[in-house]
C-alpha cells in the first residue's frame, strides 16, 4: 500500500492545472459515488489528481489516487483493495481508467455496499453506459462529463484572464454587454482560429508535434475505447476506422448516404449505423437530426466532434464555414439540444432557438429575419440579434 501513497503523493505534488474546470465546482463531493466520463485526452487524469490536491494535505493518507493500468490489478480486484485501505483509514479512493479492471462494475458495487464511510471517484471512457449496461450502479453513481477545454478556457489560459462562463440566455440578452467587458482585455479574434485548430484538447500545452498526437488519441478511442468496452472483435477495427475517415472526408453539407458509407466498408446498413453510434459516444462524431427525431433514425449531418478533429485528419482541406459550425455544435452540445432547423435557420437549438452561422465579412444575399439568432464569425462584436459566434465558447 505504502508504494501506491508514494506514487499518488508525486503526482499530487507535481500536478499543475492552470485552469480551473468549472466541473469541479458542479459535483455534489457529497455523494458517495462518483463516475466521471470523457473522451481521451481530456483532463481527466489531472481533473482527479487537482481534486485531491484541493480537498487533501499530499501527505493525508484518507485519500489515494490509483490507476487501474497498473498490472497489480490484474491479481487483486478493485473491492479487495478498496477493503484494505478502507481499513487503513482510508476514505476517498480515486480509480483512474475504472473500466480497464474485468467486472468493473460489480467491483464498485461491491464497495458502495460493504464500506459505507468510502467515497469512491472514478473516471472512465465516454463510451461507457454507466446507468443503461450496468445495472449494479443504477440509482447509486452520479455521472458527469468532462469536455475539453471551451474557448473560455483557452483564452484564459494563455492569457491570464479569468473569465466567468455565461449562459446561453446571458449572451443572446446581454451580448453587447458582455462584449464591452471582454475586448478591453483581450482580443478574440487573435486566439479563435489557434482554438479552431488546436485548443481542444489540453495536451496542445505539450512539447510535441499537436496533430500526431491527437491521431495517436483518435486511434485509442477507437481501438481501446469502442472495441474494449463495446467488445468488438478486433477484425472489425478497420471497418470503423474507415467509416470515420470517410465521414470526415464526405464533410456535413448533405445528409450520409448510409447505403454508399455499408457498400465502401462492406457491412450492412445496421451495422454502418452501430458504428455510428459507437463513433459518437467515443466523442468522435456529433448526430443532428431534426426535431422530434434520434438515433436509431438516419441524422440529417453527421459531423466531426470538434473541430480540432478536421485538422488532424490529412488530406481533408478544411472548409471555414463547416469548422465554424462544427464549433457552434461542440460549444452548445453540453447543456442544449440542437437539432436541424428549417429553411430561413441552420439549427434549432433546444427547439425554440433558431441559429444561422455566417461570415460576417462575406455574409452574401441575406434577408435578415427577427426570430432567427445569427452567429457571425470573422468579428468581435454583435447587435441585436447578431451575436459573435466566439461568444458562445463561454458557455462553459
Amino acid at each position: 500500500m505504502e508504494a501506491f501513497f508514494r506514487t499518488h503523493r508525486y503526482l499530487v505534488e507535481h500536478t499543475n492545472a492552470p485552469v480551473r474546470r468549472t466541473l469541479m465546482d458542479e459535483i455534489n463531493w457529497d455523494d458517495r459515488m462518483i463516475g466521471i466520463k470523457g473522451t481521451r485526452g481530456v483532463g481527466k487524469t489531472t481533473f482527479l489528481l487537482q481534486y485531491a490536491k484541493e480537498h487533501f494535505d499530499i501527505l493525508d493518507k484518507q485519500c489515494l489516487y490509483i490507476n487501474m493500468n497498473n498490472f497489480y490489478f490484474q491479481g487483486e480486484g478493485i473491492a479487495q483493495f478498496a477493503g484494505n485501505f478502507y481499513k487503513d483509514g482510508g476514505r476517498v479512493l480515486l480509480i483512474d481508467q475504472v473500466f480497464k479492471q474485468p467486472d468493473w462494475s460489480t467491483e464498485l458495487r461491491k464497495c458502495y455496499d460493504n464500506y459505507p464511510d468510502l467515497k469512491i471517484v472514478f473516471t472512465g471512457s465516454s463510451v461507457m453506459r454507466l446507468k443503461d449496461e450496468n445495472s449494479e450502479l443504477n440509482g447509486i453513481v452520479k455521472s458527469y462529463n468532462l469536455r475539453g477545454f471551451s474557448f473560455r478556457e483557452f483564452i484564459n489560459l494563455l492569457t491570464g484572464n479569468d473569465f466567468q462562463p455565461y449562459t446561453l440566455s446571458d449572451i443572446l440578452n446581454n451580448h453587447e454587454t458582455i462584449i464591452k467587458q471582454i475586448l478591453p482585455r483581450v482580443s478574440p479574434n487573435r486566439y479563435f482560429q489557434d482554438y479552431i485548430h488546436h485548443g481542444f484538447y489540453p495536451f496542445f500545452q505539450e512539447q510535441r508535434n499537436y496533430s500526431e498526437n491527437l491521431l495517436k488519441t483518435m486511434n485509442m478511442m477507437t481501438e481501446v475505447d469502442i472495441l474494449l468496452i463495446k467488445q468488438i472483435e478486433l477484425k472489425y477495427l478497420t471497418k470503423i476506422k474507415k467509416l470515420f475517415y470517410q465521414i470526415a472526408e464526405e464533410g456535413s453539407s448533405k445528409p450520409p448516404n448510409i447505403s454508399k458509407l455499408a457498400q465502401d466498408i462492406e457491412t450492412s446498413r445496421a451495422t454502418v449505423m452501430n458504428y455510428i453510434k459507437y463513433l459518437t459516444d467515443a466523442r468522435l462524431l456529433n448526430l443532428i437530426y431534426p426535431a422530434g427525431q434520434e438515433f436509431p433514425k438516419k441524422p440529417v449531418k453527421v459531423m466531426l466532434h470538434n473541430s480540432n478533429l478536421m485538422y488532424a485528419i490529412y488530406p481533408i482541406q478544411v472548409d471555414q464555414q463547416e469548422a465554424m459550425e462544427t464549433f457552434f455544435v461542440n460549444s452548445l452540445w453540453k447543456d442544449h439540444k440542437v437539432n436541424t432547423g428549417s429553411r430561413d435557420c441552420s439549427y434549432l437549438v433546444d427547439e425554440k432557438l433558431k441559429f444561422r452561422i455566417i461570415d460576417a465579412k462575406n455574409p452574401g444575399r441575406i434577408r435578415y429575419q427577427p426570430d432567427v439568432i445569427y452567429a457571425r464569425y470573422n468579428t468581435e462584436v454583435g447587435k441585436g440579434n447578431q451575436i459573435p459566434l466566439w461568444l458562445l465558447g463561454f458557455l462553459y
